[in-house]
């Protein structure tokens, strides 16, 4: 596909949407997430293949501003709901890790969890890895597990799930990881995330925040 075009994948129970038939909402279903920057009639002829996948249970496709496209998930994180992430980069998407994706996508603890696959690459795999802060070069996708659910009585069970289907999908990511998407626990995956760019980082740090006053992020210490 064209760099104008991206196309993201999520497995989730299929939450209460008005384009999506009451008898589909709470079971298992696979959403593609699409985003086209151009001409809509070419958008639709891009998008076409993506149709003959199955049945589709619903679509919700048309011209919307990009800030329309920003907000669309917000009513599925709407505040007050208990959120655990993982999250792994990967240069290509193998077999096995869809067969982990199928798998724990059959297992899911909550009506709210979930797993996508984002596609990344293209414009970011022109810059070289160590010129900037981002340095995941590599990456043309990137997972989030996302654990999500209401109640504390679920903490047990959801993170487990996480944690699980993340360390299995492990051996076959690649380098470096989203920052946003670490959770507090993982402090010690900051500087595997940042990659090539971590250490020139960190001289950044002592030079223009040596007391460390911003830190209440995944944070780079001036050590």
């Amino acid at each position: 596909m064209p760099e104008e075009l991206n196309v993201w994948m999520v497995m989730r129970k299929a939450p209460p949407l008005p384009f999506l038939p009451e008898e589909a909402h709470g079971k298992e279903m696979v959403a593609l997430a699409l985003c086209y920057v151009g001409d809509p009639e070419e958008g639709e002829r891009l998008i076409e293949p993506l149709r003959g996948f199955g049945a589709a249970i619903g679509e919700h496709i048309g011209v919307q501003p990009y800030i329309a496209w920003q907000q669309a998930f917000d009513p599925l994180l709407s505040k007050g709901a208990r959120n655990y992430w993982k999250s792994h980069n990967f240069s290509k998407i193998s077999d096995d890790v869809i067969d982990l994706i199928i798998e724990y996508g059959a297992r899911l603890p909550s009506p709210h969890c979930e797993i996508f696959i984002g596609t990344i690459g293209g414009q970011t795999a022109n810059v070289a890895p160590e010129a900037m802060a981002y340095s995941s070069r590599d990456a043309n996708y990137v997972m989030n597990v996302h654990g999500r659910w209401e109640t504390a009585a679920e903490d047990e069970r959801c993170i487990a799930w996480a944690r699980e289907f993340f360390a299995k999908s492990q051996p076959f990511a690649s380098s470096g990881a989203y920052i946003n998407f670490l959770t507090q626990e993982e402090t010690e995956r900051i500087a595997f995330a940042y990659g090539a760019a971590y250490n020139r980082l960190v001289e950044l740090k002592i030079k223009y925040d040596p007391t460390n006053l911003f830190r209440m992020n995944q944070n780079i210490r001036p050590v």
